[in-house]
């Protein structure tokens, strides 16, 4: 009796449409920054591993690390959209599981916030928009 197990590594594989640049590629276009991520100026890697069946779909995608403020299940949406070509081996389903780290990186731009507020005189802030003698003094808040 030969042993079949040692044919595994012959087995057509479902393979991302384009490589790897691609791949990335389709993950920038879709990846979406949760706002409580941005609020809390969070950065990270996410590591989420899935199965690809043969038939290209992904399935069953898994946080292995994360890092919260709804980036987490955002990586797992991501992979969930990625499609990949589909394979046939004779007579074997296949199913491969793999890993992608997805980077969460702060927009440049959105580190700065300003918020300007102008100082009222108490008593006064229900009158909308009038033009308020003395001087108006800004706060920035700079968050990096």
């Amino acid at each position: 009796m030969q042993d079949h197990h040692h044919k595994k590594k012959f087995l057509n594989l479902p393979k991302y449409t384009g490589g790897s640049k691609a791949f990335r590629e389709f993950i920038a276009a879709n990846l979406r920054y949760p706002d409580a991520a941005l609020e809390a100026q969070v950065e990270g890697i996410v590591i989420v591993e899935y199965d690809i069946h043969d038939t290209g779909i992904v399935q069953h995608p898994r946080v292995l690390k994360g890092i919260g403020h709804g980036c987490d299940e955002e990586a797992m949406r991501v992979v969930s959209l990625l499609r990949f070509e589909k394979v046939k081996n004779r007579g074997v389903r296949v199913k491969m599981t793999t890993k992608t780290k997805i980077s969460f990186k702060l927009p440049v731009g959105v580190e700065i916030s300003y918020t300007t507020s102008k100082k009222s005189d108490p008593g006064k802030s229900n009158v909308p928009d009038q033009p308020k003698p003395g001087p108006v003094s800004y706060e920035y808040t700079i968050t990096f």
